[in-house]
């Protein structure tokens, strides 16, 4: 029988279900979706979930050995070793859900809940995907290693222990040699969403799989265009201002770079303030209007598609300042939504943030450059009409939920025609 007429079941196993754990957890739930759209099978199990919903499942984790785990844990974090602690995946194995699937899918497993020790075991004569949400994977502790590139050679000697996921003492290189262990004696294959870490991937401890380039997906059909005009009535904001865009999930995230932020807005000139409005969602960032002196909307904490949408829409710029990051759906939202970006020339942005195409990439952590930016594309509207529709067509080209889809199903498809043989 010829593989592309077996429904394959898809196990992914993420973090958590809602926005609250991070862009991941968002990207997986529109991966799902759009592969249950196409006739997948598709089910996502979480370490941790808020609430009741179609197609998630609580990783299974017997009570007995959760008390276990966590006198465990103590120790083990006392050493500076996260995760390990997680005997329970070892169980995963044995779960129905896993057990019934053609294909594993995992994606953030770091963050307390499972244990990268168990995936030789987890893998044995069952293919996996993983892919790759940050940088955790390959590094001694660490989502993001900055400028810091120790991870190449073994780690060890952290510059900086307080990176999320933060340990209390250094046993990077410990971590490291385990990791690699572990992926030499695993199934895997890798999917990155940037090109960007593709190229780390492949002078990581990683570089023993074979590695993908999937990006992420995003529904043009919820993200698109709306009346600016009617936009900014539905947000109170005059329709003569001039309006930029800030959003993360957690503000106060050094990594989204909150601070360069304020700096950049700080430097902008008193007569461009008075005709701005700053449209923010996210949380922490209550007394920023006082701090730069622009009238500022704070939306809170936003996750309806469409309340998104149209702060988008009503925005003539998203403003972007992280240090880093590998391919943000926040950025890919507002291109969908034809709304250019000014940003810093990090990670995966620039894959998106196209300079003079989508938007304007300032040097990193340069916040005069950022300023400068913000203010070159506020004075050309001819400029910022073209990148409109520049990012609007690119993000339906290239990003769209229905071609992340397809790319995903060919790989599942090739994987499980490979173990057939």
């Amino acid at each position: 029988m010829a593989t592309d007429s077996i429904v394959l079941k898809v196990a992914h196993i993420n973090l958590g279900d809602s926005a609250r754990y991070g862009g991941t957890a968002v990207a997986v739930s529109r991966l799902n979706q759009a592969l249950q759209q196409a006739g997948i099978d598709s089910r996502v199990l979480c370490g941790f979930l808020d609430q009741e919903q179609p197609g998630y499942d609580l990783l299974p984790r017997p009570i007995l050995l959760r008390l276990i785990e966590a006198i465990v844990k103590r120790m083990t974090r006392e050493f500076g070793l996260n995760d390990v602690h997680n005997f329970s995946s070892f169980l995963l194995k044995r779960s129905p859900l896993i057990a019934e699937a053609d294909i594993l899918n995992l994606h953030c497993i770091h963050h307390g809940y499972f244990n990268y020790l168990a995936l030789p075991y987890l893998t044995a004569q069952k293919p996996t995907i993983y892919t790759m949400h940050d940088m955790w994977s390959f590094t001694g502790h660490c989502t993001y290693s900055f400028q810091c590139d120790r991870w190449r050679t073994g780690c060890g000697k952290c510059p900086d222990l307080t990176i999320v996921p933060a340990v209390k003492r250094d046993a990077t290189q410990v971590e490291w040699k385990l990791k690699r262990w572990a992926y030499e004696h695993s199934n895997l294959s890798i999917v990155s969403p940037s090109l960007w870490m593709v190229d780390l991937l492949r002078n990581s401890i990683l570089n023993c799989c074979s590695i993908e380039h999937i990006p992420n997906g995003i529904d043009t059909n919820l993200y698109r265009p709306m009346d600016i005009e009617e936009s900014r009535s539905l947000l109170g904001i005059q329709a003569d201002k001039k309006v930029l865009m800030f959003g993360a999930a957690y503000l106060d995230d050094p990594r989204k770079g909150f601070d360069l932020l304020v700096s950049a807005l700080e430097s902008l000139p008193d007569a461009l303030k008075a005709e701005m409005v700053l449209l923010i969602f996210g949380t922490g960032s209550e007394d920023i209007a006082q701090t730069v002196g622009i009238t500022t909307i704070n939306l809170g904490y936003v996750t309806s598609d469409q309340q998104k949408a149209i702060a988008y829409s009503a925005a003539d710029l998203f403003i972007f300042p992280t240090r880093a990051d590998n391919l943000p759906i926040v950025l890919q939202e507002s291109m969908a939504c034809g709304t250019p970006i000014v940003s810093f020339n990090v990670g995966g942005v620039p894959e998106l943030v196209r300079p003079g195409v989508t938007g304007y990439l300032a040097k990193p952590e340069d916040c005069n450059d950022f300023r400068n930016g913000i203010i070159e594309l506020l004075e050309d509207e001819e400029l910022r009409h073209k990148m409109a529709l520049n990012c609007r067509e690119i993000a339906v080209n290239e990003y769209s939920l229905d071609l992340q889809a397809k790319c995903y199903i060919g790989l599942y498809r090739k994987i499980y025609a490979t173990l057939r043989l």
